[in-house]
């Protein structure tokens, strides 16, 4: 844990900022996935994501977790660079990379109100929604945006380019 990249902080460091969110009052919400190409797709969840809380902590699977879940070819992007693009973005407040082969380590640490996910999760296969359950917290999948996605993306290119 801990895997520094641009943009990127340290699960220690994440569990001080969420000790301090807390003593004021604020809501977490976690998200977490791959995030290789950066798309309109992504925005728009983050974005969902963020307004259900004070404060959005994307969990973001380092290069060699992608390759274990996505083959050899991926990812396309580097994991520091994919981590400073989503800290950019407005609704993302922390980012924090994990290389086990799920998110649970980060959930069960930053223990957030909310955990969401893309609706092509089904509700039994979203990974910690027991634990957030568990402790009053909740789980929502939220709608994805038709067409986009990463592997789209890279048909469309191979497609195109071939």
């Amino acid at each position: 844990m801990g895997v520094q990249g641009g943009g990127a902080n340290s699960l220690e460091e994440l569990e001080q900022w969420r000790d301090d969110l807390r003593r004021r009052g604020l809501r977490l919400c976690l998200t977490n996935g791959c995030f290789d190409l950066l798309h309109a797709g992504h925005v728009q969840l983050l974005a969902d994501a963020r307004a259900m809380a004070d404060a959005l902590v994307v969990a973001l699977n380092t290069d060699a977790s992608v390759r274990r879940l996505k083959g050899p070819s991926r990812p396309l992007v580097p994991e520091a660079e994919r981590a400073e693009l989503l800290a950019a973005l407005e609704a993302v407040d922390r980012v924090v990379l994990f290389d086990e082969p799920t998110p649970l380590e980060v959930i069960v640490a930053l223990r957030p109100d909310v955990l969401a996910k893309g609706a092509d999760w089904a509700a039994d296969q979203i990974v910690g929604a027991e634990q957030v359950r568990g402790w009053g917290g909740r789980v929502e999948r939220l709608p994805l945006v038709e067409g986009l996605s990463t592997s789209a993306i890279i048909e469309r290119v191979r497609r195109r380019f071939g």
